[in-house]
């Protein structure tokens, strides 16, 4: 008698259009599982077959019922979120609705439509937040939610809450109950990825990266997108009854293992584009300054013109001040093992789309004197302000 195959499960990943839930989307889809893309924005890529789009907002709970209307799914990846770089993290309310709204309507449609697992994507930085963290644990605290220097990072760090809280909670109509869980990923990276890597190759063509900044022993960590995808897949599995539950009401650090100077990390795509790495070298809390300074112009500025800010309090922090965490939870209760990957592959994407700097090119001095007018102006702002304000930021 032949065996019965097991039915397709099916998932919902919010934040489908996104860099990493398309990815995850397409791997999961060729593990087989039916796969449903729920975003406010269309992925870039053409959409796999045998995946499915489904345009919605997870601040409107009608447009959530949507996406689960005419179908069972077992597992929830929740991955959509707002405000994690540039000026995105200086929109406060949007911030709140998605990352803390959002969650609580995507958590109570779970419950009422009877999902097993939900697997949610967090950040390093609900325990961090610009104090020196070597290699780091989930024993660690969640920090206070008045010291997060962004908005992004506080709800982040109230929605995870929920998630965690809401592990065991009875499911509608059902005897089961919902598990869940955290992973929180290192800064991410890889080909095609849509945010932080097109933002640093732009100030590379626009001749803006002209120094580093803070200690060169600074150590930070990333992960490829690859690594992050098998994460994901990993913790769902977690979930499941034949694994014990493992992963249940459980936070989870994940990174590529290998702690590294920010600006060194970024070194050969700098090179690989045919630009001169920076040589110049900035007191950490010089761009501190530059930053709060910027912030301040955006906030009373913003309405009128909603530029994108070199570099956000919370970015510096991010960037110059050391903060690793241990993998060891992830391998032991996951199976999760790092690959290795470098950024040959990503100067390579960049390279194929036209991007990077023709031999006979050279930099325009008006760009180098503008960098020193801004730098002259920052240190007469820092003359001019209050000591006490200064201490404050």
């Amino acid at each position: 008698m032949a065996s019965q195959k097991s039915p397709k499960e099916t998932v919902l990943i919010t934040g489908g259009g996104g860099y990493v839930g398309f990815c995850l989307g397409c791997a999961l889809n060729q593990k087989g599982a039916n796969v449903i893309l729920f975003d406010i924005s269309s992925p870039v890529q053409t959409i796999p077959e045998g995946v499915k789009f489904v345009h919605g907002d997870i601040r409107h709970p009608s447009d959530i019922e949507k996406a689960f209307r005419g179908v069972d799914v077992t597992c929830v990846f929740h991955i959509a979120s707002y405000g994690m770089s540039g000026r995105e993290q200086l929109n406060r309310n949007l911030i709140e609705e998605v990352n803390v709204g959002g969650t609580e309507n995507i958590l109570r449609a779970c419950r009422r439509r009877g999902v097993l697992r939900f697997v949610y994507t967090s950040t390093f930085n609900v325990v961090f937040g610009g104090q020196v963290i070597r290699n780091g644990d989930e024993s660690l605290p969640y920090l206070p939610l008045h010291l997060h220097p962004d908005h992004y990072s506080r709800t982040k760090s109230i929605a995870e809450k929920k998630v965690l809280e809401a592990n065991g909670a009875a499911l509608e109509g059902s005897e089961g109950v919902l598990r869940t869980c955290a992973l929180r990923p290192a800064g991410i990276y890889g080909p095609g990825e849509q945010r932080h890597l097109p933002r640093i190759v732009s100030y590379l063509e626009r001749g803006l990266f002209k120094f580093v900044y803070g200690d060169p022993g600074s150590l930070v960590e990333f992960v490829h997108v690859d690594n992050l995808v098998q994460a994901h897949i990993l913790a769902s599995e977690a979930l499941k009854a034949d694994r014990g539950y493992i992963a249940s009401g459980q936070p989870y650090f994940i990174s590529d293992g290998r702690p590294v100077n920010n600006f060194e990390f970024f070194r050969p795509l700098v090179e690989g584009l045919g630009y001169t790495f920076p040589s110049t070298r900035l007191p950490l809390t010089l761009i501190y300054g530059l930053a709060f300074l910027t912030e301040m112009v955006h906030f009373i500025l913003g309405q009128l013109y909603n530029f994108q800010p070199f570099l956000t309090r919370a970015e510096v922090y991010k960037t110059g001040v050391t903060h690793y965490f241990s993998l060891e939870k992830a391998r032991r209760e996951l199976g999760y093992e790092a690959q290795l990957f470098s950024l040959q592959e990503v100067v390579e994407w960049f390279k194929a789309r036209g991007h990077g700097r023709s031999p006979e090119s050279h930099d325009s001095g008006w760009l180098v004197w503008n960098g020193l007018v801004v730098f002259l102006l920052v240190i007469a702002a820092f003359a001019w302000l209050p000591s006490s304000l200064i201490l404050s930021v």
